[in-house]
């Protein structure tokens, strides 16, 4: 039959000992790149269990280091909120459920005097409107420790997690949500943060809530709605201080 062509069983290439085969240079199960054995493999220098992205690898865990390497600083403008200073800047907020995080958020601990820690939660822009607002220059979020917040639009409770740690226990978040599986999330988020309350009702009828409701210092709404502005202006009407402040999202449609 003559000599072995590329494409046979016995020859250069695509066979079992050549390239392309099992025990190959390149893609074979004991080859050079990218097989189990290989070196970029499961077992290889990079992309495997056991290289720099795999599952035993030191990048992509939860949590983040904390200690001398990580330096936590007050928000120059935002009472409550923190400035991560590492390899990367980050927003984020005192936890005020220390040991728990609610989206999987990265978590740092930090050292203080006597040996005891504080627990910041990172806050992600990108997951967080309000968040995004801050990172973006706005001027005020009007939300500090102490402060009572009406939040129309709650979701799964993300970023009113968030919001509950910068008021603290003195302060309380509560959270409107129509949706009834959103609204499980955000009910589950608040059995462990005692100032949050849990709403599960349509924010077109502030009545329906107002037993549960008391005056607030903040309303922030992000409900993507047509009537959103006449949702915000029933609800500010009904449960906002005199003097008191409204934060809204607005989607753009451009």
């Amino acid at each position: 039959m003559g000599l072995p062509g590329r494409g046979s069983r016995g020859g250069f290439r695509n066979d079992r000992g050549g390239r392309g085969g099992r025990g190959g240079d390149r893609g074979g199960r004991g080859g050079f790149r990218g097989d189990r054995g290989g070196f970029r493999g499961r077992g290889g220098d990079r992309g495997g269990r056991g290289g720099r992205g795999g599952r035993g690898g030191p990048r992509g865990g939860l949590g983040m280091r904390g200690g001398a390497r990580v330096i936590v600083e007050p928000h120059e403008q935002f009472e409550g909120v923190f400035i991560l200073r590492g390899k990367e800047d980050a927003l984020c907020t005192k936890n005020i459920n220390p040991g728990e995080s609610v989206y999987n958020e990265k978590r740092v601990s930090v050292p203080v005097e006597d040996g005891e820690k504080i627990e910041y939660r990172v806050w992600n822009p990108f997951r967080s409107k309000l968040a995004a607002a801050i990172v973006g220059g706005v001027e005020n979020i009007y939300i500090k420790p102490g402060s009572k917040v009406l939040y129309l639009g709650a979701a799964s409770g993300t970023t009113v997690s968030h919001v509950a740690d910068i008021v603290g226990p003195e302060g309380a978040v509560y959270a409107v949500e129509f949706s009834k599986r959103s609204g499980r999330d955000l009910v589950n988020m608040a059995k462990k943060r005692t100032n949050v309350v849990p709403i599960i009702e349509d924010a077109r009828h502030p009545k329906k809530y107002r037993m549960l409701v008391p005056m607030v210092d903040v309303v922030f709404e992000d409900v993507a709605q047509p009537d959103q502005s006449r949702i915000l202006a029933l609800n500010a009407h009904m449960f906002l201080k005199n003097r008191g402040h409204f934060v809204i999202s607005i989607k753009a449609n451009c």
